[in-house]
């Protein structure tokens, strides 16, 4: 039986590779290729689309995360495989949220992503324990906790430290006191050096549209 294949990527590089690697195996059956992920579900009406490669950040920023919830809720039978270079620990918690049944981090995965798909078309789930970490100038970045990524991410939305406070049960102390204690761990002179690694690492992202 051969597997029907759509390809959601915009980068036109990535598209090239994985439309390659399907064109190579008998199995698959390459359908079609699309670079926004809000058009995803759409293909994948009429019973044309056995398994979907779907990329995180697409065109317009637009969310694989929030398409593969809607595919799989539309659609349970059809295998969903989120592929990624975002190291947010916060994009894996939501691929497993999504019932995608797999995460393939595309600069960091040690299995090839051919394997990955085979295993779950099988019926296997595929996810790593943990996001991979980064050198955040000093340190890697699995030396911050989950809490202060999460003051950080939310800094970054536009929170004042008191709304994080509120928003964490934390006094505005304390969230001041993690902020001081994540630069002088990474060793940056101010704030702004921290916000600038963690964007340009890709630890943090808050350009998905939900």
């Amino acid at each position: 039986m051969v597997t029907r294949v759509l390809i959601v990527e915009d980068q036109k590089i990535m598209q090239k590779h994985f439309e390659e690697i399907i064109a190579g195996e008998r199995e698959f059956c390459h359908i079609k290729t699309i670079r926004d992920a809000s058009q995803a579900a759409a293909c994948c009406a009429g019973n044309q689309v056995d398994l979907v490669l779907m990329d995180v950040q697409t065109l317009h920023n637009n969310s694989g995360l929030t398409a593969a919830k809607i595919i799989k809720e539309k659609y349970p039978w059809i295998k969903v495989v989120i592929i990624t270079s975002l190291i947010d620990p916060e994009i894996l918690v939501k691929s497993r949220a999504s019932k995608a049944d797999g995460l393939w981090y595309k600069d960091y995965s040690e299995e090839e992503i051919l394997s990955v798909l085979k295993r779950v078309l099988l019926g296997e789930k595929i996810f790593p324990d943990s996001a991979p970490s980064v050198e955040i100038n000093n340190i890697d970045s699995s030396k911050l906790s989950p809490r202060q990524l999460e003051m950080l991410r939310l800094y970054i939305k536009g929170f004042s430290y008191g709304e994080i406070g509120q928003k964490m049960n934390c006094s505005t102390a304390g969230v001041r006191w993690n902020f001081q204690d994540m630069i002088a761990k990474a060793g940056f002179s101010c704030k702004e050096e921290l916000l600038a690694a963690a964007l340009e690492s890709k630890l943090i992202v808050t350009t998905l549209k939900e």
